[in-house]
């Protein structure tokens, strides 16, 4: 038995077997409905549900909070229909764009620019037409079935020849794939990636000024869009805040500054939650650097990528505080497995 899904406003729909979830029925039939962890720990798909009946799956209340679930709000990775169903979901990207595809890659360089950042290129098989939108990430798929998700840092149009894609990796001590990343892993290597995932990428139809918004490695895929903005000459006034704990994490600082440097439209703002001795720039959390430069957000499109607390609590305060509106907050919250459990 199977259901029909209909997403409204964009009057797409779909079949969803009875025991699948709703967003991987989504991707199959090529709907872009917004989506992070795929894990029901980000609340990124969250999506509300005018008529029908779902059941959710295992999910954090931080995702979804039993106050939300009652009020008619479901989290679409682990929704599974037990009716037809017709959904409100305001970011839904065109059809079928790019394919996801499984590809052996090869490591091409392995670079350190801070003690627990490591930067990783992969070269991608001469016969793969992977393409992808700046802010998208690719899933490591490890030999025990288990995936580690990365976002991209360099934009399509940057891949190079040989193409090459380029992942930030933050070592989690501990974790399964960047313990061995971090040791064991050489120039050389094959791996598994597939991809391209996730609904985190830059809206050019919205001429509404930009704010940037990053925690730690959360700085990959907004490099990614900041080369996009280049790229395609966007000349919306922008401002990038980068937050993280000490200079040292701050690993392409100078990339940063020279960005800001080259684009007229683009200014850059570190902040440091623990500064060093030395530190003469912001400081405290990111965000709250943002609502002190910025209180009034009602015409403002915000793209946050990093730490869960840190999207969450943009998203939170941004909205009660600030004035943005919730459909102009797009984010990639950088889920690990620790968070998760």
């Amino acid at each position: 038995m199977s259901f029909k899904i209909d997403i409204q406003p964009a009057g797409l729909h779909f079949q969803v077997e009875r025991d699948q979830a709703i967003l991987p029925a989504a991707i199959a039939a090529g709907i872009g409905l917004p989506y992070g962890c795929r894990d029901g720990a980000c609340g990124s798909c969250k999506s509300k549900l005018v008529s029908g009946r779902v059941i959710h799956g295992a999910h954090q209340t931080k995702a979804l909070s039993p106050q939300e679930e009652e009020n008619g709000l479901i989290l679409t990775c682990c929704a599974t229909p037990q009716s037809d169903c017709v959904i409100e979901s305001r970011s839904v990207a065109a059809a079928g764009e790019f394919p996801i595809i499984k590809m052996p890659v090869r490591v091409a360089t392995l670079t350190q620019p801070a003690p627990d950042v490591m930067v990783v290129r992969l070269q991608l098989p001469a016969n793969a037409s992977f393409q992808y939108k700046a802010g998208q990430y690719v899933e490591f798929l490890l030999r025990d079935g288990k995936r580690r998700a990365y976002s991209m840092a360099n934009a399509p149009h940057l891949k190079g020849d040989p193409p090459q894609i380029e992942l930030h990796i933050r070592h989690m001590p501990g974790g399964v794939f960047t313990d061995a990343l971090f040791s064991t892993v050489k120039e050389k290597d094959i791996m598994r990636v597939e991809g391209p995932y996730g609904s985190f990428w830059l809206r050019e139809d919205v001429r509404k000024p930009i704010v940037l918004l990053a925690s730690g490695t959360g700085f990959a895929p907004i490099k990614a869009l900041i080369e996009q903005m280049q790229l395609k000459q966007d000349d919306r006034s922008t401002v990038l805040y980068w937050g993280c704990r000490q200079s040292r994490d701050l690993y392409l600082h100078e990339w940063a500054e020279q960005a800001a440097a080259a684009m007229p439209n683009l200014r850059y703002v570190p902040v440091l939650s623990e500064p060093d001795a030395d530190w003469r720039g912001r400081t405290g959390f990111v965000h709250q650097a943002v609502m002190a430069d910025l209180p009034d957000l009602s015409a403002h499109e915000v793209y946050a990528c990093g730490a869960p607390v840190m999207v969450d609590s943009a998203r939170r305060d941004f909205s009660a505080q600030c004035g943005l509106p919730a459909e102009a907050f797009y984010a990639d919250s950088f889920t690990s497995e620790a968070d998760k459990a």
